[in-house]
């Protein structure tokens, strides 16, 4: 069930410093409250759909939603991950390429696609901050993309815990992780496995295995524990640099 949720001014909002209002001042900030909406939306609901009409471009406030893209014969890829700050929908295209649909329990900040293409246009900061997150996101896909097409399961497994973990210490603020960390998985075994391309048998085994090695704590089935962050990014196959090694 699709609920309202009371407004909450910009300034207050948690993901303000990472979302696409970021470098907004105070004049742009009251033109973005005076054409926001919020919604909340139950896990399994759909956000976008492939081929339709999107008619409000979001940005995830919290929850945790997927991208993924569906073939003819049903199989199904899981293509990104969205989380708090991320943003759905691109300015120019009416329709989405890709369906998203919530994982879990989805808060949104709306805004209608007609309204927020012309802020876009008349708000240098909003264009910029959406270039910023459109580049991000594009260094994002092309690491995915040796994860996914080089990378063994135990590597995939640290990769994606790696990458977890620092953006949600990003969402909080943190600027690196240098020691331990911890990571909150907002996707069940079953919908991590789908994304990382493995079976929830195999992908099960491999974090038995981290665990196993010292690599990781789980308290709960949920909750990820990384006692030396560098130790598992060398086991994501990453360098000095923080990329991964091709």
């Amino acid at each position: 069930m699709v609920k309202l949720t009371p407004i909450v001014a910009c300034g207050n909002c948690p993901i303000r410093h990472n979302a696409v209002c970021a470098e907004c001042d105070a004049d742009e900030l009251a033109v973005l409250e005076s054409v926001k909406s919020y919604r909340t939306v139950p896990a399994g609901t759909r956000l976008a759909e492939a081929g339709e009409t999107l008619d409000y471009f979001s940005s995830i406030i919290t929850g945790c939603a997927t991208i993924s893209r569906t073939l003819e014969d049903g199989r199904r890829q899981t293509v990104g991950l969205l989380l708090p700050s991320d943003f759905i929908g691109r300015p120019g295209r009416a329709k989405s390429p890709f369906d998203v649909e919530a994982l879990t329990e989805v808060r949104l900040c709306r805004f209608e696609r007609s309204a927020f293409e012309r802020l876009v246009r008349g708000t240098p900061h909003i264009a910029a901050r959406l270039l910023t997150m459109t580049l991000d996101e594009l260094d994002a896909a092309r690491d995915w993309a040796v994860v996914l097409g080089r990378m063994t399961a135990r590597e995939k497994v640290a990769a994606f815990l790696v990458s977890l973990a620092r953006r949600q210490a990003g969402a909080h603020g943190a600027l690196s992780l240098e020691h331990d960390a911890k990571v909150h998985l907002p996707l069940s075994r079953e919908a991590l496995a789908d994304h990382l391309g493995l079976t929830i048998e195999t992908t099960s085994r491999q974090i038995t295995a981290l665990r196993k090695d010292g690599l990781i704590e789980t308290p709960t089935r949920r909750d990820i524990l990384i006692p030396d962050f560098d130790a598992l990014a060398f086991e994501a196959a990453e360098d000095d640099d923080g990329g991964p090694i091709v």
